[in-house]
């Protein structure tokens, strides 16, 4: 009789990873997989790895898609719920995008879809993380982001659009604009992805109806939290050896009143 606690092993001929072996190869090279040299475990591994990697890339772009980006808003109300710590979330949109396809077609639109998202690119931190929303829509969300700083770095962005035009084939350059609108998160108070980007999608509209190529960015929410709330939060509660501290009951106050 087998062991039913002996590894199960797969001869990868008996698999068929044709196309996945082609998607990734094509997205990272052929360097992005282990050589056959190396065993079928570990080419097995990078194949694994790199659709995953392709799973949370937007193709055009390679900017995050939009599933990442919604683990990553989940991950940052998280942190921003437990430490009080500011965070800003921007949406931006390409302005008169649908006249770029229409008129230059969308050849076009696709580089300049990718243009503007190098652009953006380029004005991020690291820490941040910059995705293709869907169509022409863009979305970054920026961690320890003060409210004193978020409308200078959504000017900067918008700016930087604005001042790189992209350069068509037979058609010389094309000046591109965004409008964006920002939503800061909820400090120490739980809310929901859709909630913080409905806020700032909000906002998003605000640019636009403006006039477009401009920022609105919707004013901090004041969810601190006191010294004293902390401390009844977080502080240690009291116990029956405890109780012996407390001041004796008015036998005079109403029920439910207070010591």
């Amino acid at each position: 009789m087998s062991d039913p606690a002996a590894p199960h092993l797969v001869d990868l001929r008996d698999l068929r990873l044709d196309t996945a072996h082609a998607l990734v190869a094509q997205a990272g090279g052929a360097e992005a997989l282990a050589a056959p040299g190396d065993g079928p475990s570990r080419y097995l591994q990078d194949l694994i790895d790199g659709l995953c990697e392709l799973s949370l890339k937007d193709p055009l772009t390679g900017l995050a898609n939009r599933r990442h980006f919604r683990a990553v808003l989940e991950r940052e109300i998280d942190r921003v719920t437990r430490s009080g710590e500011a965070a800003l979330l921007l949406m931006l949109d390409i302005d008169h995008f649908k006249s770029v396809n229409d008129t230059h077609g969308h050849t076009v639109g696709d580089l300049v879809l990718q243009s503007v998202a190098r652009t953006l690119s380029a004005c991020v931190r690291p820490m941040d993380t910059l995705a293709r929303y869907g169509g022409e829509e863009f979305a970054v969300v920026l961690p320890a982001c003060q409210a004193a700083f978020g409308r200078a770095v959504a000017e900067r962005i918008r700016r930087a659009v604005a001042a790189t035009p992209v350069q068509v084939p037979g058609a010389g350059a094309l000046n591109v604009t965004v409008s964006i609108g920002g939503a800061f998160a909820m400090q120490w108070i739980r809310s929901t992805t859709l909630l913080w980007t409905d806020r700032a999608d909000h906002q998003l509209y605000q640019a636009k109806a403006a006039g477009r190529n401009c920022v609105s960015i919707e004013e901090q929410p004041d969810s601190t939290v006191s010294a004293e709330e902390k401390s009844l939060l977080f502080g240690p509660l009291y116990t029956p050896s405890s109780w012996g501290d407390l001041p004796p009951l008015d036998p005079s106050s109403p029920p439910g009143g207070a010591y």
